[in-house]
């Protein structure tokens, strides 16, 4: 039976990428609740498994009593008599192991092995999964598409061994897919549901843009550069600000690359998302100023420091470039900087003033 046994074992825990002592666990509490069915309790029962040579050892503990106590005497207790077949000179008050053979395990017990091996098995799939997902949380992953809904355009993704759904909203407008095809996605969030682990993904979330320039910029991944903020209407554009200490290196072109070649890997995983990257500035009107990229500034007032309110005036000529297709790059420069931002263009000539 030992043999069989193991060489079940070892397949099961190739299939199931399991383990060897998690699925032993298993397997060892099972066989005690199932021999607890047996005895009417599981306490003092044991099982000891060792895969090296190859043995189970099921067992019950009792404690030695005197004769005269047999009568009223528990499942968990034996008379000095009896408890010499288990252990030569056991005296009152021994412990005595007392062996449970697996192979005498009625139908109902044999069962119950079954339901809570399977239960068991579940239960370490569910927690590699969640450890999975938790140990890249707001990472970005590889993941590969299963399926594609026709009515709702969600995508059935395989992120390792688990499933998980992308959204219709979290997708990159205009993006289309195919099945197999794999796709990098961002992990926002980690839940432990009933269901299951769930790893909430996106492809729209500002942590993908920066996910990608820790991948593509060594400088960024070393520390060396430090990206300050990410703004981003996905599928359109981003913007990006960008600081480092050391006078030497220019964070943008270190950025961008050389001939754009940094830059361009990264647009390209974007569907074609245009990027601005800008250079961060601890004076507001500097940043704010580089924010609007790329509309030349000609001054940027100061209105208020507590209410982060400022005004920017720009030549005429450069009005509609500083607001940008209704509204976006003065939109998105006003998300980076965290600055409420009036344009008004030099002349003064055109009313309103436009406000983001």
């Amino acid at each position: 039976m030992n043999k069989e046994f193991f060489d079940a074992v070892e397949v099961l825990q190739k299939e199931k990428n399991i383990s060897a002592d998690a699925l032993y666990e298993k397997i060892a509490n099972a066989f005690v609740i199932a021999a607890g069915h047996t005895y009417g309790t599981k306490e003092g029962i044991y099982c000891d498994i060792n895969p090296e040579e190859r043995t189970v050892y099921l067992y019950m503990k009792k404690t030695v009593i005197p004769d005269e106590e047999f009568d009223n005497a528990s499942v968990l207790e034996i008379t000095a008599d009896e408890a010499q077949k288990y252990k030569s000179g056991a005296v009152v008050g021994d412990e005595v192991e007392i062996p449970i053979e697996v192979n005498d395990f009625g139908r109902i017990a044999a069962q119950t092995v079954k339901h809570v091996l399977r239960q068991g098995i579940r239960e370490i799939e569910h927690e590699q999964v969640l450890q999975e997902f938790q140990s890249r949380n707001q990472e970005i992953v590889t993941a590969k598409v299963l399926g594609i809904d026709d009515r709702t355009g969600n995508l059935t993704l395989e992120i390792g061994k688990a499933e998980t759904i992308l959204p219709k909203i979290e997708q990159i407008p205009g993006e289309e897919f195919e099945i197999n095809q794999l796709i990098k996605v961002y992990i926002v969030d980690v839940k432990d549901t009933d269901k299951g682990p769930k790893a909430i993904i996106s492809r729209t979330h500002p942590g993908l843009v920066r996910r990608l320039f820790e991948q593509e910029v060594p400088e960024i991944f070393d520390g060396i550069i430090e990206i300050k903020g990410v703004s981003r209407e996905a599928g359109s554009r981003t913007k990006l600000a960008v600081y480092t200490k050391d006078p030497d290196i220019d964070p943008v072109g270190a950025c961008i690359g050389q001939k754009g070649s940094r830059v361009t890997k990264i647009v390209s995983a974007l569907n074609g998302e245009k990027i601005d990257i800008v250079s961060y500035s601890e004076d507001p009107a500097k940043f704010v100023a580089a924010a609007l990229a790329p509309a030349e500034i000609i001054n940027v007032n100061i209105i208020s420091e507590s209410l982060h309110s400022c005004q920017v005036t720009v030549p005429d000529t450069q009005l509609s470039l500083a607001i940008g297709n209704k509204g976006q790059n003065a939109r998105l420069a006003a998300k980076l900087t965290g600055w409420k931002i009036d344009i008004k263009p030099e002349s003064g000539f055109y009313q309103p003033a436009i406000q983001i």
